[in-house]
């Protein structure tokens, strides 16, 4: 293996925890393994895959991250097949055949297509070529997307047992405990072996840029403004490649137009754009013909693009898991980057909007139950998911999948190779099925609150007067591997009380006191949402958001400023 690695992949020595990765793969472990972005994730399947028997089949969220590494594998001499959407018609058949016939090493599919009973017969029409090791790309997306608009991610579980239970490599590039509990359980994973190289990279430097907001009738405006300001003055004073990452459709079109006719050389990206254009703008943007790329948080995964300078965020994502996963894409040369966050405290509201709607409740699972059971009347066979959909046309096909696959989770329901519904027989069940559905629907308002928590956190750590590493780190349940960075700009230019004489004169305190309370300021008051408060130079105020050391206060005006807690006072 070793002169595989050097003669094909022209690596002499492997990175931490490669070798755990890949010990643990040849030992036909299942295994998931955590690695910072620019790693070498791709190593720890791709190496064995050349040695193990059988066909390496890889799982993968995106067509772009399949092409990416394939085209890699290809430059290399290695053989691969990829079975995606784009394949004209020929293609698809050609790469079936090749696949039956065991002709391919290593197989790129999205989850989708692994879903199909027509692929898993395909995979299983030779006993002899089976499929030895299933890898799960961007395993993250399993608990991310598959309760939401990516169901078949699901399914995965289910396929692998189809192919006789091959051990599974879950890849990503950071995961909090509860994520990996999530991956674990939802791709059956048999007691795993967990490896983790850690978060930190030592190279990115973190930044938070306070905007200010304003209320009022042109509230809106104003903030759009000096947002606009904001970035036109980061990206002057930013040198080469860089992505702004927007939350919408809209603002990444409305950013893209500001940029384009300010002469920026710049690309844009986001899921509504025709496929042939997605594929111009990344083009552009990998070539070096664009110096900026706009884009939603569709554009990113797996793009390997070593020279990234900077990633900037128009607005907070929805978690620090997303912000972390965004921002990894600067540096990978190993080369100092930029992640700058331009921060308003009602960009909130975007995410907020996002979460809402996001599971489905426990009306619709029970519609869904009702549904099922109508159909079974009709058909005992079961129903097609078409069937369903077409009794259920104002339900999205994602939620409907989702809440299907709930069903089955709480063994009301069952599918079989032909992908067709049934309910299972409940003679022997404890309690009624009604009852089953709705507690098993209950596991989506507790995934909604966790949802609501970790926005919270990147509101927190948008807010945090510490390390921003070291707020990273803990978030990840990583031992931090420094006190302080030394290049955030809390480490740069730590958030200071800034204690003038107007203090000394509200407040009847001597100059010594000032002094001490610059050096060691009291612990501060918990401050609640709607407290009254006065600031130092600023004036009264009312609390809009308060989180650990930081109170984000907004004026009369309408304008919200965070501060350290110590240095808020209570209103008169």
């Amino acid at each position: 293996m070793r002169k595989t690695m050097r003669d094909m992949f022209g690596i002499a020595r492997l990175r931490a925890g490669q070798e755990d990765i890949i010990r643990s793969v040849l030992e036909h472990r299942d295994t998931l393994a955590t690695m910072p972005t620019g790693a070498g994730k791709s190593l720890c399947y791709q190496l064995p895959a050349l040695h193990l028997e059988g066909t390496t089949l890889v799982v993968s969220p995106l067509i772009a991250l399949m092409k990416d590494q394939a085209d890699k594998l290809l430059a290399a001499g290695i053989g691969c097949t990829l079975v995606n959407s784009t394949l004209k018609s020929r293609a698809e058949r050609e790469a079936l055949q090749r696949i039956a016939a065991g002709e391919s090493g290593i197989v790129f599919v999205t989850p989708e297509r692994l879903a199909q009973p027509a692929f898993i017969e395909t995979l299983r029409s030779r006993p002899e070529n089976r499929v030895g090791l299933v890898v799960v790309d961007e395993a993250h997306c399993v608990s991310h997307w598959g309760h939401d608009f990516r169901p078949a991610f699901l399914q995965i579980a289910a396929a692998v047992k189809l192919l006789g239970q091959p051990p599974i490599l879950a890849l990503t590039a950071t995961a909090t405990p509860r994520v990996i509990d999530d991956i674990v359980r939802s791709l059956a994973l048999r007691e795993p072996r967990v490896v983790r190289t850690g978060t930190y990279r030592e190279n990115l430097r973190y930044r938070v840029v306070q905007v200010s907001t304003a209320g009022g009738k042109d509230g809106a405006a104003r903030a759009m403004a000096a947002k606009r300001e904001q970035l036109s003055t980061l990206l002057a004073s930013l040198a080469g490649t860089g992505i702004v990452y927007a939350a919408t459709v809209r603002d990444v079109d409305r950013i893209y137009g500001w940029l384009a006719e300010a002469g920026e050389s710049v690309s844009r990206y986001h899921g509504r754009m025709a496929a042939a254009a997605r594929e111009e703008a990344q083009e552009q943007f990998m070539s070096g013909a664009t110096r900026l790329m706009v884009a939603t948080n569709a554009f990113g995964m797996g793009i390997d693009k070593a020279d990234i300078r900077f990633v900037i965020h128009y607005q907070i994502p929805g978690s620090l898991d997303a912000y972390y996963q965004e921002t990894g894409r600067a540096g990978r040369d190993g080369e100092p980057a930029d992640c700058v966050l331009l921060f308003d405290l009602n960009d909130k509201r975007i995410q907020q909007f996002f979460l809402a709607g996001r599971y489905p409740s426990v009306e619709l699972a029970q519609r869904v139950y009702d549904t099922l059971a109508a159909r079974i009347d009709e058909d005992p066979k079961g129903a097609t998911l078409k069937a369903l959909k077409d009794a259920l046309p104002d339900v999205g096909a994602g939620k409907l999948e989702v809440a299907l696959n709930m069903l089955i989770d709480a063994r009301v329901a069952g599918r079989d190779r032909q992908r067709r519904y049934r309910l299972r027989d409940r003679d022997d069940a404890p309690q009624p099925a009604r009852d089953t559905v709705a507690q098993a629907a209950a596991q989506f308002e507790q995934m909604s609150a966790h949802d609501r928590e970790t926005l919270q956190a990147m509101i927190d750590y948008a807010q945090t007067g510490q390390c921003r590493w070291r707020a990273i780190l803990e978030y990840y349940g990583d031992t931090p591997a420094v006190e302080r960075c030394g290049v955030c700009d809390n480490c740069v230019r730590p958030p200071q009380i800034d204690v003038t004489q107007q203090d000394i004169v509200a407040g009847a305190t001597t100059e010594n006191e000032v002094a001490r309370r610059k050096n060691a300021p009291p612990t501060p008051r918990a401050w609640a949402p709607g407290d009254a408060v006065r600031v130092p130079r600023y004036g009264a105020g009312e609390v809009a958001l308060a989180s650990g050391e930081q109170v984000a206060v907004q004026f009369p005006d309408g304008s919200t400023r965070t501060f350290l807690a110590s240095y808020v006072r209570a209103g008169r």
